[in-house]
């Protein structure tokens, strides 16, 4: 038992770390993915304004409509743009080349960047960029220091600028936040109504099925409690002559 205790500690200790560790701090999404409305809009902000360079190749497009209740017709005429189908995968046509001669670096796939950073980080991301003139882009991103990406949409939130730590003395200041110093075309709330819906969304791509898992999950757990149930009394049946 100690061995097991032991190890069970050794396992562990990294995500303790991890959590500990000094960092920007998460806000919270508050996402809702039964919120189908939200998803659609998502859905709509996802290819309008980041498919240009994310794709999500493993998601097509009928998919995407037949889950969030978006009929063929306004599927063709929101969603598909250039010579895409409905049963294609959402891929761009920015070629990896092309990728590092603009950015330094090949755009990430975003299919499943909510399950490995968490709705959180993205919806945190999304909201952190902040003015840098020493950037090729002009921004830098408080989640993700030294960013290649431009703010795609820094004409609908506005001009940030950083807050920085100037406690350390002697030391370089740090950025510990951002300040809106002047706002775009949308409110700082209209923005987040905007942000949380691509997160929704890209949460939804990263598992499509997870809503459905979630309501067979209940039904298992209740035939697994009738179950117990069940082998409970044919236990007490069987060993109620033996003292």
């Amino acid at each position: 038992m100690r061995k097991l205790i032991i190890a069970a500690l050794l396992l562990l200790s990294p995500t303790v770390l991890l959590a500990n560790a000094e960092g920007p701090a998460l806000q919270s999404s508050n996402i809702d993915l039964h919120d189908q409305a939200s998803l659609q809009r998502g859905a709509k902000y996802f290819v309008n304004y980041c498919l240009g360079c994310h794709s999500l190749q493993y998601m097509r497009y009928n998919r995407l409509a037949k889950d969030l209740g978006i009929d063929e017709v306004t599927l063709r005429e929101n969603l598909l743009f250039g010579d895409a189908k409905p049963g294609a995968l959402m891929e761009n046509a920015m070629r990896a080349d092309d990728q590092l001669k603009w950015f330094g670096v090949v755009v990430p796939d975003l299919t499943l960047v909510t399950r490995w950073r968490s709705p959180d980080w993205v919806y945190t991301y999304l909201k952190s960029f902040y003015v840098d003139s020493t950037r090729p882009y002009g921004v830098n991103n408080l989640m993700f220091p030294l960013v290649a990406m431009p703010h795609g949409l820094s004409n609908l939130q506005g001009v940030q600028e950083p807050v920085f730590d100037h406690h350390q003395a002697g030391a370089t200041p740090v950025v510990v936040g951002v300040k809106l110093v002047k706002e775009g075309l949308l409110s700082p709330k209209e923005y987040d109504n905007m942000v949380r819906d691509i997160t929704a969304f890209l949460t939804y791509a990263g598992e499509p099925i997870q809503l459905e898992r979630q309501r067979l999950g209940v039904y298992v757990l209740l035939f697994l409690g009738f179950l117990f149930i069940l082998a409970y009394l044919m236990k007490k049946e069987y060993w109620k002559d033996i003292h």
